[in-house]
């Protein structure tokens, strides 16, 4: 019988003659919703930013594990040819890594050996960095049917060939210049979801979905009102109106979700996390009070039209530059002997929050780090209860968690095998203040509060860092390892192991189970978020590192490169314009 080539190939690969990635390199598999939504049971890859729609930033790989983790050593490293701090998470997929650095650059090298297949600059105007909060950072990119897409700086969405990096579309999704993108889009049903940032700045916030293959708006969402002598974009705005005073619209009022999103496609439910108020005092920008829905919540949407179906308000009326931004995760967990679909979401605030993801009910906040600005959450209302004078409108107060907040971008994980949650965290206090000199400034920060500790107060304590495993069934801690000051972002594995990295530039690993630390490579300050992926039988963990020049590091059991010195930012890539320069190498 006559066999084609194909199938001769096949039984080949069956018969254990040819490794897997042979098929991956002749075939490579197309990324659709399909395979988004399967990202789970494809443990060699990692597909989107918390490498399932869940964002667990969780891998099942087992390779390295407890017992061998001391066995790691660097396989290859990439100089990224950038500046400015990390906090990229990269993607891996078919055998390329795709990540980005400062001022949008987004680069493609082989997964197998480091080497550079493609690099897009996209030529953001340098002089727009004082506008960005807070630096050119960038978290990452999405991947969908081919294309790579990023959020520029400067606000633009941009598609790229994902063999080649060449630009396929662009469109600006900003309607204020001082509205920047640091967060990774993300691809559902065929849609790229992107929200922006700015919030300070006299902007208003919304999170807007673009046809994946054209570029062509779908919806927008509005976080905050605007001006209601004008017809509402849609009823959930005219019910937000309600909770404003003043006249907020004129300084924008904030609400940017510049971070975090999620998706349940059971319940075809995209979670948004939104931002803080602008400007930071309430009484300033919405006098009277109120608590200026949208601002700080978590919102439930509907994928295809981007309406409402629920919200839930972590800090109402906030005041503290306590965003919702932080990131989110789904999970089904035991609680109280009924197995629950759920979110948790650890805030700058200082609570940790378990919702019913399908309905928003509350069913536990409880605080993960110290705080004073409340005692609790009412578990009736689902409100804080606040302290006196945490508003400061009495004279200025020392309040924790602090602007800089209890949980900020770095990435919490979720194993299911210990069925904890790994929050890296700061506790650290921050002195408020009314300012009775502040004028509105569009384009520059507008706090509407001063930052000088109260008369005669002892200075602030000097603030700590810590990597906390958090049990979501019962909101209790169940290990905590402190810190000099925040930790990077995580990375939990089926090896029981998690990864995470200390503030003076240590790459670490901990048991999950209990906290023990179990490997520790010095790397350098400025190290982003950990991820691991599986290749011709080999698991590799690498994270991106630097401050002023950086590399991707990429660690594998036994190997024995010598890890090299950071790299000195690139002449002339500080200021001034880019110069736009995207290059194609061979594989």
């Amino acid at each position: 019988m006559k066999q084609t080539r194909a199938t001769i190939f096949r039984r080949v690969l069956l018969l254990g003659i040819l490794p897997a990635s042979a098929l991956t390199a002749q075939q490579p598999s197309r990324i659709d919703q399909n395979a988004l939504k399967r990202a789970p049971s494809r443990p060699n890859e990692w597909l989107t930013y918390g490498r399932d729609y869940a964002e667990t930033h969780y891998s099942p790989l087992k390779q390295i594990d407890d017992r061998n983790v001391g066995r790691l050593g660097l396989a290859w490293s990439y100089e990224t040819h950038t500046v400015a701090t990390f906090e990229d998470t990269p993607l891996i997929a078919d055998g390329v890594i795709y990540g980005t650095g400062s001022w949008s650059v987004v680069f493609a090298v082989d997964a197998r050996t480091g080497k550079e297949i493609w690099r897009h600059d996209p030529d953001v105007d340098r002089s727009f960095g004082p506008h960005a909060c807070c630096g050119p950072n960038n978290r990452g990119v999405a991947i969908y049917d081919g294309m790579v897409y990023v959020g520029a700086l400067d606000g633009r969405l941009i598609a790229l060939d994902q063999k080649t990096g060449k630009t396929i579309w662009s469109v600006k999704t900003t309607e204020d210049e001082y509205q920047s993108i640091t967060g990774a889009p993300r691809v559902v049903k065929g849609k790229v979801i992107i929200g922006n940032g700015g919030a300070e700045f006299g902007v208003r916030g919304y999170v807007s979905a673009y046809d994946a293959k054209t570029g062509k708006l779908a919806w927008r969402f509005y976080v905050v009102p605007g001006d209601p002598s004008k017809p509402f974009e849609n009823p959930e705005l005219a019910a937000a109106a309600k909770t404003w005073h003043g006249e907020w619209w004129k300084m924008g009022g904030g609400g940017t979700p510049w971070d975090a999103f999620a998706y349940d496609p059971v319940a075809d439910l995209l979670y948004v996390g939104t931002g803080n108020g602008g400007p930071w005092n309430r009484e300033v920008r919405s006098p009277g009070g109120g608590d200026n829905l949208y601002l700080s919540s978590i919102l439930a949407l509907k994928p295809e039209t981007g309406r409402m179906v629920w919200y839930y308000q972590t800090t109402p009326g906030d005041q503290w530059d306590f965003t919702a931004t932080q990131n989110m995760i789904l999970m089904d967990i035991a609680i109280d002997g009924r197995q629950r679909k759920v979110i948790v979401q650890a805030p700058k605030n200082g609570f940790f929050y378990v919702l019913d993801r399908i309905t928003g009910e509350l069913i536990s906040a409880k605080p993960f780090t110290d705080i004073n600005w409340a005692t609790g959450v009412d578990m009736k209302t689902g409100r804080p209860i606040e302290t006196p004078n945490a508003r400061y409108t009495n004279g200025p107060v020392l309040i924790w968690a602090g602007a800089g907040g209890a949980h900020s971008w770095q990435p919490m994980s979720y194993s299911p095998d210990t069925k904890l949650v790994y929050i890296p965290g700061t506790n650290a206090a921050f002195p408020f203040g009314p300012d009775p000199n502040f004028k509105f400034t569009r384009g520059r920060q507008n706090f509407a509060a001063t930052f000088v500790s109260p008369p005669n107060a002892a200075p602030p304590p000097t603030p700590s860092g810590f990597l906390v495993a958090w049990d979501p069934a019962t909101n209790t801690e169940r290990w905590r390892v402190k810190y000099p000051s925040r930790p990077g972002g995580t990375l939990v594995t089926g090896g029981n192991l998690v990864f995470d990295s200390s503030p003076d530039g240590h790459l670490l690993a901990y048991s999950a189970d209990k906290g023990e630390k179990l490997w520790d490579v010095a790397l350098g300050p400025g190290i982003a978020t950990p991820v691991t992926w599986l290749i011709d039988s080999k698991q590799y963990v690498a994270v991106l590192v630097g401050r002023n020049g950086g590399r991707l590091f990429t660690f594998a059991l036994d190997a024995k490169e010598p890890i090299p010195a950071l790299p000195s930012p690139p002449p002339g890539r500080g200021r001034g314009r880019g110069a736009g320069r995207q290059s194609q190498q061979s594989q």
